[in-house]
């Protein structure tokens, strides 16, 4: 086989394979992590089994969200944004934020994430499955919380993640310069 025989047989590959491979990540995820009716449950093995994008870390423990932010998605999906610049369809985000502790080290003062505190997840829902209060510019949206880790506390998207997520409305609503993984 020639390399221009090799190249194309790659791309044509590419090609068949890529949809299926989208198609795979939201049937997985509207399994997995949504119920029938739009309710949205948090991935508990992120940390372990899935894509470290980023961290962001919010010094000011008088901030909303102070802590170290550290934001998660499927292999599948960091895969498939870096190929297209886009959110696939099921993309799962799961921002755990950590208490921050603080020492004076060998090196110098320290800082290094504690116990997690909260976790938001998004749901990429390009195909508009859901509509209700946690659900809105093609994403599902949800809060956890350390006391209650099974439970969406969130009130609503409008009430709970727009006004922290618009100043990214144009990045589909995602921070994606904190996530040197997309890149």
């Amino acid at each position: 086989m020639t390399t221009t025989h090799a190249v194309g047989l790659a791309a044509l590959l590419t090609l068949t394979i890529a949809p299926v491979f989208a198609a795979d990540l939201a049937t997985t995820t509207f399994r997995d992590h949504v119920d029938s009716e739009g309710n949205i449950s948090r991935p508990t093995d992120v940390r372990s089994n899935w894509v470290h994008l980023g961290s962001w870390v919010v010094d000011d423990a008088e901030a909303p969200g102070a802590g170290f932010h550290d934001v998660y998605t499927q292999p599948e999906a960091a895969e498939a944004y870096r190929d297209s610049g886009e959110f696939a369809d099921g993309t799962v985000l799961v921002k755990e934020i950590r208490g921050i502790e603080s020492a004076e080290k060998t090196t110098g003062p320290a800082l290094w994430a504690a116990e997690p505190r909260v976790w938001f997840v998004m749901v990429k829902d390009g195909q508009g499955r859901f509509d209700g209060p946690h659900w809105g510019q093609d994403w599902g949206w949800a809060l956890f919380t350390a006391d209650e880790p099974e439970v969406n506390v969130s009130e609503s998207f409008e009430n709970t993640c727009m006004g922290c997520h618009t100043p990214a409305q144009q990045t589909d609503w995602v921070f994606v310069e904190g996530y040197p993984t997309l890149r």
